[in-house]
């Protein structure tokens, strides 16, 4: 556990979605959830005072504030559903209570910041759009950190343009390519992670390509697939694609998975399941010849290539987003994106073809240099300060 140290900077990390909660976390993938967890940590043993506002009680080593829940898990109890029983059949009726509470958990972060318990209030991952028109009325600095593009959602293009004069830390330089120019742009910092949570597995015995995240169309996983299969086509030792990550089949308007994946996995196409567990992620990443990119979206970071390169596990990924920005000559090999999916698979099936030239302990030292939490922590600390500064000067 990391040692807390004395500091005058007061913290208000607000996480406002619904899914940061004990009883939801473990079930979904969130990497904004798990990064917030690992920020307020690691803000502690940089010397902050953090207090962790979230909608539902989660683990964490912070003081913890939590929105009232006793509507939301009334109605649980009278329909007979959990959390995530209520969100996969009446999404709607889910999405209408967890804003309820979103709004809540904003509130208070604020009433206590005009109360003088903290400097600073920082409105992290997706959903903070609630916060935006009521930050004027907050007496202490408030600052947003936003974990899609901004255009992604017509409910966020339609409304972040008007407060480009809040604010803002992006999450790479290619996520601000989302909002207009002239945003106040306080910082941009990469995530990190705990190294110390992370082995480092020096060569890959599985010998496998890994795809690990959501497994929708935005994501190219039918890219990776075609990829694997052209490789294997004219090599001698075939190799195999592992799938781990969430698909959407029940969902009514997403058919990617029964229509593009489902009917393709075989004998070297393998769909693994979802993993929940760290350990168990680190070693499906750690022992992978390299982890696919195959994103077509813009990516505003890509929190698994992280998490491969933390493993000694090199990267093939495509142009997209923020991908460039991870992705060098010596932790992996950047793809550049075609019009013509075909052209693109034949890209990414050279790579695959050249990416044992890539050494993983490059891949290791690359992701202490930049992406570790201590780093993340102290940029953050380091834009608390300047946004406070220039509020008293004025």
């Amino acid at each position: 556990m990391m040692s807390q140290k004395k500091s005058s900077l007061r913290v208000a990390l607000v996480v406002p979605h619904i899914f940061l909660h004990r009883d939801i976390l473990p079930n979904v993938i969130f990497s904004p959830g798990i990064l917030a967890l690992e920020l307020s940590k690691g803000l502690l043993s940089v010397g902050a005072n953090v207090t962790l506002f979230t909608p539902g009680p989660v683990s964490t080593v912070t003081p913890n504030i939590n929105a009232d829940l006793s509507y939301f898990e009334a109605e649980l109890a009278a329909r007979g559903d959990t959390y995530i029983d209520l969100l996969k059949k009446h999404p709607f009726v889910f999405v209408s209570l967890a804003r309820q509470v979103q709004a809540e958990i904003i509130s208070k972060a604020y009433e206590c910041a005009n109360n003088d318990e903290f400097d600073i209030v920082h409105i992290y991952t997706n959903e903070e759009d609630i916060a935006l028109p009521f930050a004027k009325f907050c007496k202490k600095p408030v600052i947003f950190t936003h974990h899609d593009p901004f255009n992604f959602l017509v409910r966020y293009k339609s409304v972040f343009p008007k407060y480009t004069h809040l604010n803002w830390l992006s999450l790479s330089y290619a996520q601000r390519k989302t909002m207009p120019s002239g945003t106040n742009w306080v910082g941009n910092i990469y995530h990190g992670l705990d190294p110390n949570e992370f082995n480092f597995f020096t060569d890959n015995s599985g010998g496998y390509i890994a795809y690990l995240g959501r497994i929708i169309e935005p994501k190219g996983v039918h890219l990776a697939i075609d990829a694997v299969n052209k490789y294997n086509q004219s090599s001698k030792q075939p190799i195999k694609l592992k799938i781990a990550g969430k698909h959407y089949s029940d969902g009514e308007k997403d058919t990617y998975w029964q229509q593009q994946i489902l009917p393709r996995l075989g004998d070297n196409i393998e769909y693994v399941g979802f993993i929940d567990n760290l350990k168990q992620k680190n070693e499906f990443l750690g022992n992978a010849k390299a982890l696919i990119m195959p994103s077509v979206f813009d990516e505003p970071f890509g929190m698994v290539m992280i998490e491969s390169l933390a493993s000694g596990t090199p990267i093939i990924g495509l142009d997209s987003g923020a991908i460039p920005e991870v992705i060098n000559n010596k932790n992996g090999i950047l793809v550049e994106k075609s019009d013509q999916d075909n052209k693109t698979t034949d890209r990414l099936a050279n790579a695959i073809k050249d990416i044992s030239k890539i050494n993983r302990n490059d891949c290791r030292t690359d992701f202490e240099a930049r992406f570790t939490t201590k780093r993340m922590c102290q940029d953050h600390i380091e834009a608390y300060q300047k946004i406070i500064e220039s509020q008293v000067a004025l």
